[in-house]
């Protein structure tokens, strides 16, 4: 028996003698909004099927919102046994994960790759780290250029993490404990207590270790977060939080490629040191929120937010192809990033009405600076046999090629008019003006460099509604992102020579409410892309190449098919290519880590009260590594399950099962030459106690 099958047997001949697990979701109890349309009132489990989202900033519900929208509910969360962002987003069709270089999320939607498009409750969180899930309660996935909510960024669309927050009615608590086959396991904790009528406090954190099957892979991760909340009265709620998060693992590029694919056979070698290949990254983020209603249908709230990252990681990796010799060429570097970073955001929503139009008016007003100290060394380069355990010669770091100094200052005001022309007409319609300045400082050549940029970015939208239940709608937008990198850790002389990139989408689609429980939405999408930039296929670093356009059609299906069974669907199709040449990228090159097929699904039945089986099956067919469309990375198909059991209404415990067929699969690549291995076979036994 091999290694993998053996670590899965013993992990479920265990699970056999626990007592199984899964909480049975709790009924969801249809409703209407004062305007009559049906919305779901849930409990403390959404089930699959979301009600609104947090991101949008107006109460509106998603079938009236011109826009495809992804949401990921706390229970899947749960069920799928995930607690790091990026394994959530592997259900999330149209989102494909990249590899970060093996240190950060980083993501591509609707093929525009991205490290910075990551919101925190609907504010700016763009460092560069692994974002944990223990005290999220849903994650929000927008798709498609939108600058009016966000403002720089977000081409393809954002990632919205919604945070948990104090209930003042009762006491409640939650203890998670988890273990797999690879010897990684996670604690979690949450609890709410209720101070007074008025004042209440939770606390959530979590202990992990992390294993894989990479070799010398290891790695621990310890997150807090208090949070109060206050109501003062009926009309207002204060909350103050502290998030603190302390991450320390391996830093791993994976497997190199030969002949134009991912190197294979060598799935578990590393090509990295023990000693240098090391990412730390402690993270400080205070945020406080109020929310107050000024009259009937007239709500403020205003939202602040600083973070301080202090990051290190070193990185030493197979920087070509393997030879005919089965040699390989290795390099390194070691990158520093301190930043510190406020955003400050105020908006005004009234919902009325005037000569019998209805209106859902959002305005806005946004100011953030961000000041980031980045430096870097490079090692000595190196050329190793090919083995299955690498025997690695010495590496060592220079002096600094790199220390910069970039501040960036944003100031920004948006409005945005919901307007309901009749029952069955509604228009979106709405504008945002950004004035964006970065000025960076180079210490190593004393070049300073600085670029101030005013853009206006607008939002139209047209939704049909022929019934309360069912939406067609249209609509288009636009972003923007200044020529610094999504990260704006330098600026140089040229970089400040040059117009931001821009963004536009055009979708169209149709969302429809089967029932208060089930949602099914389907849409098709072109995006362009002006003034674009691509990462080198052998530097990683960014260069011009022109205008790109993606298109494609993206369908879904969320919530609960019947009483006992959930289902979380969907599918894209998609493509997308260069359409001006370039030396970096030729007209007609196909963009890179974008599949043209890409399926997910997650299933949940409960065969009874107490006992409950899931199901995924997530799917991509071949794409290319990178624009240079020089290496492919197969088509392949993972299959997930899990078992659920309650042994009461207070404790539950569940098996899940990832790559179920032991599947070789590579799901994501930096370069030509980092491309991640997946993980075989893996089972996790998690126990839950509530109270």
């Amino acid at each position: 028996m091999n290694r993998p099958m053996c670590r899965f047997t013993c992990l479920l001949l265990a699970g056999t003698m626990l007592v199984p697990t899964a909480a049975a979701a709790e009924n969801l109890i249809p409703e209407a909004d004062a305007s009559g349309t049906v919305i779901v009132v849930t409990g403390t489990a959404d089930g699959y099927r979301p009600v609104d989202a947090n991101a949008i900033k107006t109460p509106t519900p998603l079938v009236d919102v011109p826009q495809t929208i992804t949401v990921l509910t706390r229970e899947q969360l749960d069920d799928q046994g995930v607690t790091q962002l990026g394994d959530a987003l592997r259900y999330v069709p149209g989102v494909v994960l990249g590899q970060g270089e093996g240190h950060r999320d980083q993501i591509t939607l609707r093929g525009q790759n991205t490290t910075a498009d990551f919101y925190l409750d609907g504010l700016r969180d763009d460092t560069q780290y692994y974002r944990s899930l223990y005290n999220i309660e849903r994650v929000e996935v927008l798709k498609g250029a939108n600058a009016l909510l966000f403002g720089r960024g977000g081409g393809g669309g954002v990632i919205n993490r919604v945070s948990k927050t104090p209930d003042l009615d009762r006491v409640k608590g939650e203890v998670n404990a988890n273990a797999d086959s690879f010897g990684a396991f996670a604690l979690a904790a949450d609890y709410n207590q209720p101070l007074t009528e008025k004042v209440a406090g939770r606390l959530n954190a979590t202990y992990e270790e992390f294993d894989n099957h990479r070799q010398n892979f290891e790695g621990r991760f310890i997150g807090v977060n208090p949070t109060m909340a206050f109501e003062p009265g009926d009309a207002t709620r204060i909350e103050l939080a502290y998030n603190y998060d302390d991450d320390r693992r391996t830093t791993d590029r994976g497997v190199p490629s030969k002949s134009g694919k991912p190197l294979t056979g060598f799935d578990d070698t590393f090509f990295g040191t023990q000693a240098l290949n090391v990412a730390t990254v402690k993270a400080h983020i205070a945020q406080a929120r109020l929310d107050h209603d000024l009259a009937d249908g007239l709500s403020f709230n205003m939202l602040g937010q600083y973070t301080h990252t202090d990051k290190l990681y070193g990185n030493v990796f197979a920087a070509g192809a393997v030879s005919a010799a089965d040699t390989v060429a290795l390099s390194g570097y070691e990158s520093g990033t301190l930043r510190d970073s406020w955003v400050g955001q105020a908006n005004l929503v009234w919902t009325g009405n005037t000569g019998g139009i209805g209106h859902t008016l959002l305005a806005g007003v946004e100011a953030a600076s961000q000041d980031t100290h980045a430096t870097r060394r490079n090692t000595n380069g190196a050329t190793i046999a090919l083995a299955e355990r690498i025997i690695m010669p010495t590496f060592t770091y220079g002096a600094l090629v790199t220390n910069s100094r970039t501040d960036v200052r944003t100031l920004s005001a948006y409005v945005q008019d919901q307007v309901e022309l009749a029952p069955f007409l509604q228009l979106v319609a709405g504008v945002r003006v950004d004035e964006f300045r970065i000025e960076g400082r180079n210490a190593i050549n004393g070049v300073a460099a600085r670029r101030t940029d005013t853009k206006w970015s607008p939002r139209f939208g047209l939704v049909v509604k022929p019934r309360k239940e069912i939406s067609f709608y249209t609509s288009f937008t636009r972003s923007f992102l200044p020529q610094s990198g999504d990260q704006f850790g330098a600026l140089d002389a040229t970089q400040a020579t040059l117009a931001p990139e821009q963004f536009e989408n055009l979708e169209a689609g149709v969302k429809w409410d089967i029932n208060p429980a089930l949602a099914l939405t389907a849409a098709a999408y072109r995006l362009d892309r002006d003034n674009s930039r691509f990462n080198n296929p052998v530097t990683g670093l960014p260069e011009l190449s022109g205008k790109t356009r993606t298109k494609g059609v993206e369908l879904s299906l969320a919530g609960r098919i019947l009483p006992d069974w959930q289902m979380s669907l969907g599918y894209t199709l998609q493509d997308g290519e260069v359409r001006s040449a370039t030396t970096a990228a030729p007209a007609g090159r196909k963009l890179s880590q974008l599949p043209r097929h890409q399926f997910a699904a997650w299933t949940r039945y409960d065969l009874s009260r107490r006992i409950g089986l899931g199901l995924g099956v997530t799917h991509q067919s071949d794409s290319f590594a990178t624009i240079s469309n020089g290496v492919i990375l197969p088509a392949f198909t993972r299959v997930d399950a899990a078992v659920f059991y309650d042994l009461s209404d207070r404790f539950s415990i569940q098996l899940n099962v990832e790559n179920l067929t032991d599947t070789d699969y590579f799901p994501a690549a930096h370069t030509d030459n980092n491309i991640s291995t997946g993980e075989p076979i893996n089972a996790r036994i998690s126990i839950k106690a509530k109270f």
